[in-house]
């Protein structure tokens, strides 16, 4: 893969044949409805009810191992989520935070009709112990839906760094409403370094041998600074990019992979042609940070860079969601054509 310039064709026009609108939000609609994004992959669980009731517990680090453990005993006098028919489906998760992604999460059988459930079973981390200690464990209570839309029934926090590695015994612990931690997922992810340039369809003079036909966006990727540590050679990372709402391998990206640093520096230029200057309203370029590893990658931060709206091409998507930051980023590139913008963006779980 080259670190110079990889260009890519994302035709958006392929979806403006006809000069019907009614047709061309039919298209989008179509397209959207059955891509996904990456960031979106990390959407948490639905519903909830008030808190209320204990959890037993117990926690062990195995130095042989390099294994944490979490002993998960029992519940007791948890919310009835199904009111008419007296009932809750429990089951407990646990997160090291901040590393609040779906490799991260670990979950126990789920107990059917009960406010009291008994587990006793063992969620497993493989995790050196200097890294542990800089983390977080939040540990929750939810109630399974055949559905999917599972309802939160209370959590606790446990701070690791003062954790009292010598109490191996199992202690009973109140529940508590979702935390800020928990809802956001992570206080500081790092940042990213990049410009971006929007080159309007022939506005480089007909005589210029590089002048697009259609417009085109440039995204140089330089540098993030700060990523997450997940082990203690530090991280192996690289950058995906896409535009959405094309989530196909026409629109896929990545930069090379920079190994055990947490500052890596890509320097890497990616270019998309086909875009209509209109289209810079509906699209959102996004920009996520992994760490690689040979069974899975994980999941460290992004960022989204449109407007914000909400919605993509008349049809509301909850990819279109980008920060103040981003959206006045994206704003300052559409009205400054033909110049590089440069930002320095924080990453974000959602």
């Amino acid at each position: 893969e080259s670190d110079t310039a990889s260009e890519i064709s994302f035709q958006f026009n392929k979806h403006k044949k006809t000069p019907s609108v009614g047709s061309h939000s039919s298209d989008m609609a179509s397209v959207s409805s059955v891509s996904g994004s990456v960031l979106s992959v990390y959407s948490g669980d639905f519903g909830s009810v008030d808190a209320q009731g204990t959890v037993e517990f117990a926690l062990d680090y195995d130095e042989k191992n390099r294994e944490f453990q979490v002993h998960v005993f029992q519940c007791k006098d948890l919310a009835v989520v199904d009111e008419k028919k007296g009932r809750s489906d429990p089951y407990v998760k646990t997160y090291l935070l901040p590393d609040k992604a779906r490799m991260g999460k670990r979950k126990t059988s789920v107990k059917k009709r009960t406010v009291n459930p008994i587990y006793n079973e063992v969620l497993r981390y493989k995790i050196e112990k200097m890294v542990l200690l800089i983390q977080k464990l939040n540990l929750s209570v939810w109630h399974n839906d055949p559905l999917g839309r599972n309802s939160f029934l209370g959590e606790i926090e446990v701070d690791l760094a003062s954790w009292d590695w010598s109490n191996r015994k199992l202690n009973w612990y109140p529940l508590k409403p979702r935390s800020l931690s928990a809802v956001n997922g992570v206080d500081h992810r790092g940042v990213m370094n990049l410009s971006i340039k929007y080159v309007p369809p022939g506005s480089l003079g007909k005589m210029c041998p590089k002048n697009p036909p259609s417009g085109e966006v440039h995204i140089w990727v330089k540098d993030v600074k700060d990523l997450l540590q997940l082990r203690p050679s530090g991280v192996d990372s690289f950058v995906k990019c896409y535009v959405l709402p094309d989530t196909s391998k026409k629109s896929y990206q990545k930069t090379r992979v920079i190994k055990r640093d947490t500052n890596p520096v890509f320097n890497h230029t990616i270019v998309y042609d086909g875009f209509h200057t209109e289209d810079l309203k509906d699209a959102c370029v996004e920009l996520t940070v992994w760490d690689h590893e040979k069974l899975t990658n994980h999941f460290l931060g992004g960022i989204r860079l449109g407007l914000g709206t909400g919605l993509s091409y008349g049809i509301s998507v909850d990819w279109m969601d980008s920060t103040q930051e981003e959206v006045a980023f994206w704003q300052e590139m559409m009205s400054a054509a033909n110049e590089w913008i440069e930002g320095l963006l924080p990453l974000r779980s959602l």
